[in-house]
């Protein structure tokens, strides 16, 4: 088991125990990412998996789509739905390089996305840099939240593509 530094439901650090699996399907969402920065998009990347097997993935595309909802875990929830012919998902865990917006969690809750793993922590991230809505006790379904796997490898990534933007501009 590798093992991960993470801020899970509050805000000390704490030692979280991520599987082999776990560490695979990041690997793939971080392809992902690095698909995304190919295109020059915010290299986002996420798979949605249940029972070992993927259901969907996807990668940032609001700029190359006209479409502003299409973040990566969106793409990957639509997948998963097609994937599945339906639109909940219970039992799924979505791997996911950067924390989710307001937008995307929202989706997570509609979809009854079970688990979700994320990478590296954002400026505006909803689950523990601004928020805590998981945390939250309102919503109708939970969502068990971890942080932190393949955190430096997502950030070292998004540190890249924005400094070469910065450069290019």
């Amino acid at each position: 088991m590798a093992r991960q530094p993470t801020r899970a439901r509050g805000d000390s650090m704490t030692a979280v125990e991520f599987t082999d699996d776990d560490v695979r399907w990041m690997r793939r969402a971080l392809a992902l990412a690095n698909h995304a920065a190919a295109l020059e998009e915010v290299p986002v990347g996420a798979v949605l998996v249940r029972d070992g097997i993927l259901l969907g993935e996807g990668w940032n595309a609001p700029i190359s789509s006209c479409d502003a909802s299409h973040h990566a875990e969106i793409a990957a929830i639509r997948e998963a739905n097609r994937s599945v012919n339906n639109y909940r998902l219970p039992g799924s865990t979505l791997y996911v390089t950067l924390e989710p917006c307001t937008m995307c969690f929202g989706a997570l809750i509609h979809a009854r996305v079970k688990r979700l793993f994320y990478a590296t922590e954002q400026r505006a991230g909803v689950l523990v840099s601004q928020l805590q809505l998981a945390d939250s006790g309102f919503y109708n379904h939970e969502i068990h939240v971890k942080g932190g796997l393949l955190a430096d490898e997502s950030a070292a990534l998004l540190r890249q593509f924005f400094r070469s933007r910065r450069v290019s501009n």
